[in-house]
């Protein structure tokens, strides 16, 4: 439903050929962090989606950490990103400008600064101009964390959503608004993200990735509304 509203067709697999065609090889981008990883029925669903376009199967690969050393993931033609949202210990939150960070060997390097300049990312040969459609996975979103690669589930909540778009920057502005209202309703008070995940207004100011403005992203909502906070 999500893709076919996004590209506005009436059927998934009408969209998924505005994504891909026969012709290109497909990288899905997904994320293995142990606490919570994109579910294999979110990349099963990617998969056949791109299947259903047309691309043959061996042209297809679902990798997050392996990308540098996947045949298919080095000469992909398109990229799908996929992850789950959460807090992060370097860049405030782990989202769709995030999750390419593993086309780098050393993405230590984009540390700085809580991350300021995690857009340039996005410039590196394997990731520039690929990413066809990025994907927030917000089926149980993780909120607050301290410390590095922490996790607590009483931190997570079944929002049981998923957002998608062709804009990564709009992607997680929208997800760090998200977190922004639960965090209050959660702590009663306001609970800023912290580090400030401010690589997201960056990659829209600096580096020209997509819209990090709330007031100028169209976000279009499918199916339950309660407690969307939207």
């Amino acid at each position: 439903s999500a893709v076919s509203r996004l590209f506005e067709v009436d059927k998934p697999s009408e969209a998924w050929k505005k994504i891909v065609g026969p012709k290109d090889i497909v990288g899905i981008k997904s994320n293995v962090w142990g606490p919570l990883p994109t579910p294999s029925e979110v990349e099963q669903a990617i998969e056949a989606g791109i299947l259903s376009a047309g691309v043959e199967k061996e042209n297809i690969a679902i990798d997050d950490r392996g990308v540098l050393r996947s045949e298919v993931f080095k000469n992909a033609t398109a990229l799908i990103n996929v992850r789950p949202l959460r807090t992060h210990h370097w860049s405030g939150i782990g989202g769709c400008l995030k999750n390419p960070i593993m086309f780098t060997p050393t993405p230590w390097k984009y540390h700085d600064n809580s991350c300021a300049d995690l857009g340039l990312v996005w410039k590196l040969p394997e990731v520039k101009g690929k990413v066809r459609l990025n994907i927030l996975v917000l089926l149980t979103p993780h909120f607050y964390s301290v410390g590095p690669h922490n996790f607590d589930a009483k931190y997570t909540w079944p929002y049981r959503g998923l957002l998608v778009s062709t804009d990564p920057v709009a992607s997680d502005a929208v997800g760090i608004s998200l977190f922004n209202a639960k965090r209050k309703e959660y702590f009663e008070r306001e609970r800023p993200i912290k580090p400030p995940p401010h690589h997201v207004v960056f990659a829209d100011t600096r580096h020209g990735l997509g819209v990090s403005d709330l007031n100028k992203i169209e976000l279009v909502k499918l199916g339950w509304m309660e407690n969307s906070y939207f």
